[in-house]
């Protein structure tokens, strides 16, 4: 079995439908056709009690090829193939070892796809590509979407006890050739604290006041879905009517949550106020613990004076972190308002989980910042805008840079380390793979016998 499969089976089964779904919007089709008709459709593996067919080999071969530029390799089926009949052996040992994950994992996976997917191009165009709801359509990917999760959790349980030591760094990196060590482009460690401001009581009563107005209208008879195409500021469920689909508990914001379970369909709220600010919500349809509401959201205006009042804040702390009072790691932990960078000190991170991000990858407003800065200083308060379209303000802190070079142990520990970590890993699922292969009867198709996917105690028709 190759050295990098079961690496790539992970990252191919943790967006195989949301990809598929992309490909076919894009007019990609998902497999070969023959004759111009359909694939003529068939058995090619057999693990146990899970198969995998023609068309699902096909499907998961034109994904492959449609990453390569991430992957940097051509798959071939084969390989392709292989990584399926894993796949399908680690679903049957997790038969036999009563390896579950629960309902709630899947539906909470299942409605996180969907939302992304309905979020991204509306439940209508869902429907055109597919001929079918919502509803239809996710009772469809369940038992994808659960077998997915299984083989995520086996996966987790097979490579847990993998630890490398720093002398199995060192070794590991001494056996790299030196013609083969990759090359770096310049890299920095950068971080930030960032305060939003506290809106007012005066802001809150006027965004309030403006909801209050829009019920009003709707109670009076005009249309809650052109009104939340008018007024939402929830792009993704604005272009809707404000629609947020069926989802279950734990999905939304607890304030928003309890209102609409505590609703009747077609019932109004007054304005509920969240971390993401006002909402008008009506709930639509209700299904045991899931549920379908539309809402309209309104986020209350930050003035000049609440803006001034995190910048006041952000620079006594910059002066408290100046006198080596407090560090700015610790400081980002306890005061920044951004919870993604606040775990990490305020550090952004680099896709290996180390803290120096390649220059490249640095958002152009923090670029720019950055190239009119020393290494070592921290930016006085900058205000600017979050994602989500509100204000806030921050301070930078430019810890680092490092020039294009080499790889080497002391300027890139955590990447080496991080491939370290990953051979241990490969190691182990391979030492799985060898063990469970004579435990778990596999048949492979004929046409797919120059493959030798199964190799020794795997059996081919």
């Amino acid at each position: 079995m190759s050295q990098n499969n079961i690496f790539h089976l992970q990252k191919k089964t943790n967006s195989f439908f949301i990809l598929c779904f992309l490909f076919t919007l894009a007019g990609t089709p998902l497999f070969a056709q023959a004759g111009g008709g359909q694939v003529v459709d068939k058995i090619v593996a057999k693990v146990d009690n899970y198969i995998v067919l023609k068309s699902g080999l096909e499907e998961a071969y034109q994904q492959a090829l449609s990453m390569r530029q991430q992957t940097g390799s051509l798959p071939t089926r084969c390989q392709v193939l292989e990584q399926l009949v894993v796949e399908k052996m680690m679903l049957a040992k997790a038969d036999i070892d009563s390896v579950v994950v629960s309902e709630d994992q899947v539906e909470s996976d299942l409605d996180r796809r969907i939302q992304y997917m309905t979020n991204q191009y509306g439940e209508e165009k869902i429907k055109q590509q597919f001929g079918k709801s919502i509803e239809e359509f996710k009772e469809e990917l369940r038992d994808d979407i659960r077998n997915q999760l299984v083989v995520q959790e086996m996966q987790r349980t097979i490579t847990k006890d993998a630890k490398v030591t720093p002398a199995e760094v060192k070794r590991f990196f001494n056996n790299i050739p030196v013609d083969s060590l990759p090359f770096y482009s310049t890299e920095v460690s950068v971080a930030q604290i960032v305060k939003k401001p506290i809106i007012s009581k005066t802001q809150k009563d006027i965004t309030r006041k403006k909801l209050l107005d829009i019920r009003k209208s709707i109670v009076d008879g005009e249309d809650f879905g052109e009104l939340a195409k008018k007024y939402s500021e929830d792009p993704g469920s604005a272009v809707k009517g404000g629609e947020l689909g069926f989802v279950g508990r734990g999905m939304f914001a607890p304030e928003f949550e309890a209102a609409a379970l505590r609703m009747k369909p077609g019932e109004l709220s007054q304005p509920i106020e969240t971390q993401f600010g006002f909402h008008l919500i009506q709930l639509i349809e209700r299904r045991g613990n899931r549920f379908n509401t539309r809402h309209i959201l309104l986020r209350p205006s930050s003035s000049d004076l609440d803006i001034e009042t995190a910048e006041h804040f952000l620079d006594s702390l910059k002066n408290v972190i100046g006198q080596d009072t407090i560090t700015f790691e610790k400081a980002a932990k306890e005061y920044s308002d951004d919870k993604q960078t606040a775990a990490s000190g305020g550090f952004f991170m680099a896709a290996d989980g180390s803290n120096r991000v390649p220059t490249e990858e640095l958002d152009p407003v923090i670029f720019f910042t950055l190239d009119t800065m020393q290494t070592g200083k921290i930016t006085k308060p900058l205000v600017y805008r979050m994602e989500d379209g509100t204000s806030a303000a921050r301070i930078i802190y430019y810890k680092a840079k490092s020039k294009p070079h080499k790889a080497n142990l002391r300027d890139d520990y955590q990447k080496i380390y991080n491939a370290a970590l990953q051979e241990r890993k490969q190691k182990a699922l391979n030492a799985w793979y060898e063990d469970t292969r004579k435990q778990v009867y596999t048949e492979i198709d004929p046409q797919y016998a120059h493959c030798n996917v199964g190799g020794n105690g795997i059996s081919q028709r």
